[in-house]
């Protein structure tokens, strides 16, 4: 059994969150249960298959961030890892911001 490794700390995040398969433009939303300045994991009973790539919004205290992204992992019934491929400046003050916070914590 292999273990996963996680290139940075994770930290628990709950926030809505909606993914669009980008080559199908299938649209889920769903809860995110962690976040990372790499990733998250969704919850979801219906993960999507790893390598598909995903449009990421995540919306959290009335601020959203979006980034590109693909599945690294998914498990029946329980979620799916997302790794951020793509993030617009913007995008990563409102990541960092929400990382520096949980943080704080």
């Amino acid at each position: 059994m292999q273990l996963e490794r996680h290139r940075a700390r994770r930290y628990a995040f709950q926030a809505n969150i909606e993914l669009t398969d980008v080559p199908s433009e299938t649209q889920i939303r769903e809860r995110t249960s962690d976040l990372s300045l790499f990733g998250c994991h969704v919850k979801t009973l219906k993960p999507l298959a790893p390598g598909t790539r995903v449009s990421i919004k995540i919306a959290h205290r009335s601020v959203n961030f979006q980034a590109l992204g693909r599945v690294v992992y998914a498990r029946s019934n329980e979620g799916m890892g997302i790794v951020f491929t793509s993030i617009q400046p913007n995008d990563q003050l409102v990541l960092d911001k929400w990382i520096a916070e949980l943080r704080a914590l």
